[in-house]
């Protein structure tokens, strides 16, 4: 159902739109979620569902995680599952929400990676770090995401902790080795220090001398702010930290705009903005310290948004900084060697390492141009948002916004997120979302926070861990269902393609060879119109091209468009997005799927634009 607010949108707010249309960027990144842990479970995306999942040496998928240093994590297996943090039921949700997996630190988390095995998690972190919720226990997140757009490839910056991926998202950059920043212009800051000076040589070095994407939006005039409380500042602003921020004057655009903690820069200072349509071009929020109720925060952040004169003219962008401890199975980073990527461990004890992407995170892109509910699969990470932002000022007009702090990799591979949006098609409507509970207060009302209440209630807030009493179907929990596909593709998802009312198909008999067309379906349910997408490589000269397996019998498509068994005759096809959900796709010969004026495929000189639907169905 939608709101009055959102009836009367429709009749106010024109039919279309542009980037340039836009008024207002705003960010909050909160804390510590990786993205299986958080949305595995979401129907439509890439999650326990996978049908691209990691298969290790021992033949066995990523699931399958180990300890660090002895055969078996407990007298009873030698092997830890995903499983589901509530599955006690009682009182088990309240008591989860104090839960804390382990370490989100530099070194855990490379020893969790385990050079690419990627299957350490249990001992390096803790066993909680692979457990996840579903839609009962964080029904914002699922309507959130139901609602507008969510990234399934977004992946934190850095391999680490709070500030090192706080900081390059305000800046593109924590100063790795061969980078654009020379050695002692601070950093490399792998692990959080804020104390003024080095860990060690190079390491951990604070303020940092290079210019946060902030100082170039002042020096071109463009309207930005960062809204933070001061009674309840956790310090994970950023800009605290850089050298020109940490001697700008007090009465400096800087200082009043960034590091200012004032009553139009509060989070009061926000809501009021909002609702009075005088928010900045660009914002930055920083959730407070004591509110680790992140879905009543996020729903508070939504509401002044959607519910704000602006509406029709703002972006929104929800992310993580990092997992916090938490796992997942989906890394995607630059090859060995690469510029400001790669680098020697400055602790000793990795060898060669690269710094990021790091683990993969939710990023929710809430506006009136990515709702209804769609999956984006563009690989991302936090520097998206730097890119973004780029891209929307210069369609404002600006000039000189560009940072040259980001490596060169970062910003050829990681997304700019515009793919995610139509314009040409917004719907300005405002989703029913589901309401959150107020954080827990003291005697005086004011709010603690539900780490605090959970420790005044409960002594224990760590279900026990099921060992061997798991199997991989029931570990693998996934909602039934879909969402439209938006982006460029990358692995992990079961696709349906779709054009003019026809679905492509395999027809499923043993006398037929050839792909066919058949009659789409309102939930894109049936498993013959459904497809598994085989990237080549992850080399550029590869980006965009797939071997294209049937989900039903496992069969490959031919360059032909006919089916064969096994891979070897497999057809490369390379699939361009086109922009509005709108694909096409094209054989190693230049001829494209299409379907003709009898309704069936053809191979031919232009291609039909394929809407593309990312399902999870047991059947």
């Amino acid at each position: 159902m939608l709101r009055r607010a959102g009836l009367l949108a429709l009749l106010r707010f024109a039919s279309a739109a542009s980037l340039a249309d836009v008024k207002h960027v705003v960010m909050l990144m909160q804390e510590n979620r990786s993205f299986m842990h958080y949305l595995g479970t979401l129907k439509g995306v890439r999650g326990f569902a996978d049908p691209n999942v990691q298969i290790n040496p021992n033949g066995l998928p990523v699931w399958y995680q180990y300890n660090r240093d002895v055969s078996s994590l407990t007298n009873d297996t030698d092997y830890l599952l995903p499983y589901w943090l509530n599955y006690l039921g009682g009182d088990w949700p309240n008591r989860t929400q104090c839960l804390s997996p382990g370490s989100n630190l530099w070194l855990p988390t490379q020893i969790a990676y385990n050079g690419g095995l990627n299957n350490l998690w249990p001992s390096s972190s803790a066993p909680q770090a692979w457990a996840y919720y579903k839609r009962q226990d964080i029904p914002f997140h699922y309507a959130l995401a139901d609602s507008f757009t969510v990234a399934d490839h977004y992946q934190a910056g850095v391999m680490s902790a709070t500030d090192p991926n706080r900081w390059m998202w305000q800046s593109g950059s924590i100063n790795v080795p061969g980078g654009p920043q020379p050695l002692g212009a601070g950093g490399v800051v792998l692990d959080d220090n804020q104390t003024p000076g080095c860990e060690a040589t190079d390491l951990n070095c604070v303020p940092l001398y290079w210019p946060a994407t902030a100082e170039y939006y002042d020096a071109a005039g463009v309207d930005w702010g960062v809204f933070m409380n001061e009674y309840d500042y956790v310090t994970n602003n950023g800009l605290f930290y850089f050298d020109t921020f940490q001697n700008a004057p007090e009465n400096s655009s800087l200082y009043q705009r960034g590091l200012a903690f004032s009553d139009q820069n509060s989070l009061d200072g926000f809501y009021s903005a909002a609702a009075n349509g005088t928010l900045p071009e660009i914002s930055w929020i920083f959730p407070p310290g004591a509110v680790n109720d992140g879905a009543w925060f996020m729903k508070n952040i939504v509401d002044a948004v959607t519910q704000g004169p602006n509406w029709d003219s703002t972006v929104l962008l929800i992310c993580y900084d990092e997992g916090g401890g938490f796992g997942d199975t989906v890394w995607y980073h630059s090859p060995e060697g690469t510029a400001g990527e790669w680098f020697e461990d400055p602790y000793g004890e990795l060898g060669y390492q690269f710094s990021g992407p790091g683990v993969r995170i939710p990023l929710f892109i809430i506006s009136p141009f990515t709702r209804g509910g769609r999956v984006f699969t563009e690989h991302a990470d936090h520097n998206s948002h730097i890119l973004f932002v780029e891209q929307y000022l210069t369609a404002k007009g600006y000039e000189n916004i560009t940072t040259t702090q980001m490596s060169d990799w970062r910003r050829t591979h990681m997304s700019n997120l515009l793919n995610a949006f139509d314009f040409d098609n917004p719907d300005y409507s405002i989703p029913d979302l589901p309401s959150s509970p107020y954080p827990y207060t003291d005697d005086d009302g004011n709010i603690v926070g539900t780490y605090v209440a959970c420790e005044a209630t409960y002594s224990d807030v760590d279900p026990p861990v099921p060992y061997g009493n798991q199997t991989l179907e029931d570990s693998l929990y996934f909602e039934d269902g879909w969402k439209q596909v938006y982006g460029y593709l990358t692995e992990g998802h079961y696709l349906v393609f779709e054009t003019n009312g026809f679905a492509l198909t395999n027809p499923g008999t043993n006398d037929s060879s050839d792909v066919t067309t058949t009659a789409a379906t309102t939930d894109h349910e049936n498993i013959s119109q459904r497809w598994i997408l085989h990237a080549l490589s992850d080399a550029d000269d590869d980006f965009g091209k797939f071997e294209i397996s049937s989900a039903a019998d496992g069969r490959y498509i031919t360059v032909d468009a006919s089916l064969t068994s096994g891979n070897s005759t497999a057809g490369v096809f390379g699939i361009a997005y086109i922009g509005g959900g709108g694909y096409t796709l094209q054989n190693s010969e230049g001829k494209y799927l299409s379907v003709g004026s009898s309704d069936s495929l053809e191979l031919a000189s232009s291609g039909s634009s394929w809407g593309i639907y990312s399902v999870t169905y047991h059947s």
